[in-house]
């Protein structure tokens, strides 16, 4: 976790430069005006990961300068985080520092949290966990009252849960999401739910039926499955797979079929090259796909899911890399205008910038 410099003060002057900067990137597209959505300027970071520096009897969280990844900087506070994260982080040292057991080889401490209060913590060590390990973690798990893991080489030791449960508000409606521990969820819940609405808005009069790839744990699945008559979505991780079905069913939502499958690999189905298990009991042929939701990582889209998501009416591409972003709209403008678009501040004080567009079939 790098340094963020929280300055409240400072938060609007930053985001429109941050506004300023994505809208210079992206003009060349002649989209639409950016529609921009702030963060809370404190306690926004639902999860955060913290290295432990040891120093002699000493040990503290460390943050680093970015590109400097040899050179502690103690950490005393930290306002970006959830107020329930910040609440217990620091008692949580005390504990540490009072146990050989606890603190021992500890490199790392993670945070979960949700906005309803619950946290889970874990604990990762250079060295096996033994049963002493299990006494001490026992009395932290019921102390502080968080769920807490402690994981080591190929050891994962439990105490309560390995998920926290997370309720949204999205247009007046309650979805409920098992967020699992070390797996992808959204850090800011705050704006994660502004992006639920403003993909329910984008989306309100699409109709038919929604193709999503990189669906996670159903965090667009649930807000938009409502909107569409039926939704297809597909992951690989088996871990978010497991999370969304589970989400569908904790919803009661019914018009949802999950696929364990790549996005590469789903494009080869769709394309006939071969057939796969994970997709006998559903009916590709069925479908009348009108609009495609595409959540990518980093790296962007692939040449062949380019293709594919250019064969549908509606685009809604979110995407955490404007640079990435930019090249595959070279393709996809080709097919598709630009209809609308947002940034959305999922990490404020930083460079990041989380945006969204809606494309529409010229």
């Amino acid at each position: 976790m790098n340094i963020e410099a929280v300055n409240p003060e400072q938060y609007s002057a930053l985001l429109v430069e941050k506004s300023a900067a994505l809208q210079s990137q992206f003009m060349s597209f002649s989209p639409p005006e950016l529609e921009v959505f702030a963060s809370p300027t404190q306690h926004y970071r639902q999860r955060a990961e913290f290295r432990i520096w040891h120093d002699g009897d000493d040990l503290f969280y460390a943050m680093f300068a970015k590109g400097d990844n040899n050179t502690p900087i103690r950490i005393n506070s930290c306002p970006m985080v959830s107020a329930r994260i910040e609440t217990v982080m620091f008692e949580l040292l005390e504990r540490l520092k009072a146990s050989d057991e606890l603190s021992r080889r500890l490199f790392q401490v993670d945070f979960l949290s949700t906005l309803s209060g619950e946290l889970l913590v874990t604990l990762l060590y250079h060295r096996p966990l033994q049963q002493e390990w299990l006494d001490a973690a026992q009395a932290l798990h019921e102390d502080l009252n968080v769920d807490l893991i402690g994981r080591s080489r190929k050891q994962k030791l439990v105490l309560g849960r390995d998920w926290v449960l997370e309720t949204l508000n999205v247009d007046g409606r309650e979805l409920s999401y098992q967020q699992v521990e070390n797996s992808f969820t959204q850090p800011n819940a705050a704006i994660n739910v502004q992006m639920l609405s403003w993909a329910r808005d984008t989306t309100r009069t699409c109709g038919g039926d929604l193709l999503e790839l990189y669906c996670g744990n159903g965090n667009f699945t649930l807000a938009l499955s409502d909107q569409f008559d039926r939704v297809l979505a597909t992951e690989i991780a088996k871990v978010s797979v497991n999370s969304a079905q589970y989400n569908l069913q904790l919803n009661g939502i019914e018009n949802v079929a999950i696929a364990r499958l790549s996005s590469q690999e789903f494009t080869e189905a769709m394309a006939g090259v071969r057939p796969f298990r994970r997709l006998r009991e559903i009916d590709l042929t069925s479908y009348n796909f009108t609009t495609v939701l595409v959540d990518p990582p980093r790296s962007g889209l692939d040449e062949g899911t380019l293709a594919l998501v250019q064969g549908y009416p509606f685009i809604l591409y979110v995407s955490c890399s404007p640079d990435t972003l930019a090249r595959d709209l070279e393709t996809l403008t080709l097919s598709h205008r630009i209809e609308r678009m947002a940034l959305f501040d999922q990490f404020p004080y930083t460079e990041h910038k989380e945006s969204a567009v809606m494309l529409v079939r010229r």
